[in-house]
């Protein structure tokens, strides 16, 4: 066994169409195996469950395997077992936990079922050290739109606002869509954004001062969504070109301007100096740039992981595991469910 200010620990990360495991000794990452399915789900425009549950079934030995050999250890070596038990897929959810308590009981090793938006914010300590506490969190994936308040990533995460309708990850894949790009519609709109111009004045919901009232640190883009298909459709039916560049830049930075605008509203009003972006979404090249540049104006520091860490992966569980370890938490019963609608708020089950 490792020491456990040092813990050697493994996370399984199956919430979605990902299978990830990762190895981290403390709060350093060995290694970050992933087994997509998500060319099985592109032909669908999204993700089928059951697909991804059986791949999740089919993937789980050998990505376990293929993670301790290139880690250089052992199961045996592992001090904690870390698995993300919500929220997602229920099924998908079930492959990873079922696997996680298999190896939890054989080994006799203690278990942490953690949330998957936690994690999301846990895995930057892996390339730029321990949080700040506290720390606002800004999270952007296809299911999630969500601003946090962060005093203790092992124990306490705080609602502030979260998206009322479409995540911004769902937009952007509805929107490529509608543009004729591939799925998922992120890496696709940022190429072609690169192209284009901002010349399309698309609404940004949840901004108007009536509506800050109620909503002021939520989000929603079904309107933004749908403004971008009429608009599109309006270009087809007159028969006329449709610059997919121009209306890709404009809707990103439609999405973008939101986000951090009200990011940074929320650092301002509770007095926070630093500001995390996790999620899938935070890969967008112009999300990173803007954030960057407000957060410079602002005086707040902005801590983004690198790409490959932004995406769901196995990585982020074993980080909030191994965080969990070194704060003392006590580990998960057996019992542990898989929770699809694990409340943010929620760090461990």
């Amino acid at each position: 066994m490792t020491r456990t200010d040092e813990p050697l620990v493994l996370g399984i990360e199956t919430s979605c169409d990902e299978t990830g495991v990762g190895i981290v000794r403390g709060g350093t990452l060995l290694v970050d195996a992933i087994a997509s399915s998500v060319d099985e789900h592109a032909r669908f425009g999204g993700v089928v469950p059951e697909v991804a549950s059986r791949a999740h079934l089919e993937a789980m030995v050998p990505t376990i395997e293929r993670a301790c050999r290139e880690a250089g250890v052992r199961l045996e070596d592992l001090d904690a077992i870390a698995v993300t038990s919500g929220p997602g897929l229920a099924g998908a959810l079930l492959v990873g936990v079922a696997a996680a308590k298999s190896l939890a009981v054989a080994l006799g090793t203690p278990l942490y079922g953690v949330n998957h938006l936690a994690s999301h914010v846990a895995v930057d300590t892996l390339q730029h050290g321990p949080l700040p506490e506290p720390t606002l969190a800004l999270l952007v994936s296809g299911g999630h739109s969500n601003l946090l308040l962060v005093p203790d990533i092992t124990d306490d995460v705080r609602h502030l606002g979260q998206t009322i309708d479409d995540a911004a990850g769902e937009a952007f894949d509805k929107v490529a869509r509608v543009l004729g790009l591939g799925f998922p519609g992120g890496p696709h709109i940022d190429r072609a954004a690169r192209e284009g111009q901002v010349v399309i004045d698309f609404p940004r919901g949840l901004t108007a001062a009536k509506d800050l009232e109620r909503h002021r640190f939520d989000y929603s883009f079904s309107g933004l969504k749908t403004a971008v298909s009429r608009w599109v459709r309006a270009k087809q039916e007159a028969g006329e070109h449709v610059p997919v560049a121009d209306v890709a830049a404009s809707f990103q930075e439609a999405v973008v301007d939101v986000l951090t605008r009200k990011a940074l509203l929320a650092c301002r009003e509770h007095g926070v100096a630093d500001l995390v972006v996790g999620g899938g979404v935070a890969a967008n090249s112009r999300l990173r740039a803007l954030a960057q540049e407000r957060c410079d104006a602002a005086g707040v520091t902005l801590r983004v992981p690198r790409p490959g860490l932004c995406t769901d992966n196995g990585a982020m569980v074993a980080a909030l595991g191994a965080q969990m370890v070194m704060r003392g938490r006590e580990p998960s019963d057996l019992g542990l469910p898989a929770d699809s609608s694990m409340p943010v708020t929620v760090v461990s089950a």
